[in-house]
């Protein structure tokens, strides 16, 4: 298992410094094009996000925005919108943001669960199996929307091969389940667990989809040293 500290040390062979940007731009201003996706346009994003979310790990929202930047070379970016989910923290905390980084602001901070079979209170496994009922990780964008058992759902494609790359094929959606709410937490001490989704409250699920869907990319974290070194979206 990769801990925080082997996250900074993969951010340091990235080039991406650590420590606090000298950047004061205000949050109503957008970095021009040719800053985009550099050094520079990645210190000011984490501070600028940062900021305003305070409880994300400023290790892990870098990486994300390193994945978003080469998720957007390809032309797999509509709305630039990241949703990143760090499943390194336990389900008992709000683990689930949506950043719009056009306006930096953040649209979304709530719980999400994570796969039976990938843990109880914390993930630890994860997988890429039909039938595994784990998470996945890794870099994925958002396909269609429907109605199905779950209610309103949002498709995912994983696009990292061997990682998440089956995603789409086992139904990894996001949807509303009632077991991923605070009132879970008071009253069993954790979410309940899905099939392997990423599943939010049914207060929650509508207008998440309704901001995420068509086009975006969500990020999902776990240090998993494997994952770490060898994903195409990470390395520069």
């Amino acid at each position: 298992m990769m801990n925080k500290n082997n996250v900074y040390y993969l951010l340091t062979l990235l080039g991406i410094s650590l420590s606090s940007t000298s950047f004061s731009f205000p949050w109503n201003s957008a970095p021009n094009h040719q800053d985009f996706g550099s050094k520079a346009w990645i210190s000011q994003e984490t501070s600028l996000i940062h900021a305003k979310a305070s409880n994300i790990d400023t290790a892990v929202l870098r990486l994300g925005l390193i994945a978003y930047v080469k998720a957007k070379e390809k032309g797999l970016d509509s709305k630039s919108v990241l949703t990143v989910i760090d499943y390194s923290l336990p389900s008992t905390e709000k683990r689930l943001w949506v950043f719009d980084l056009k306006n930096n602001k953040t649209l979304f901070n709530t719980w999400v669960t994570h796969g039976k079979n990938s843990g109880g209170i914390n993930a630890t496994s994860f997988s890429n199996a039909s039938g595994s009922l784990k998470s996945s990780l890794g870099v994925f964008v958002t396909s269609e929307t429907y109605i199905g058992g779950k209610g309103y759902s949002l498709r995912l494609k994983g696009l990292e091969q061997g990682i998440n790359d089956n995603a789409y094929k086992r139904d990894i959606v996001i949807h509303g389940a009632w077991y991923a709410t605070g009132g879970t937490i008071d009253k069993y001490g954790q979410l309940g667990r899905s099939w392997g989704c990423p599943a939010v409250s049914p207060e929650t699920i509508k207008p998440l989809i309704n901001t995420i869907k068509d086009k975006t990319i969500v990020f999902a974290y776990y240090p998993d040293r494997n994952w770490l070194n060898h994903s195409a979206f990470l390395s520069v």
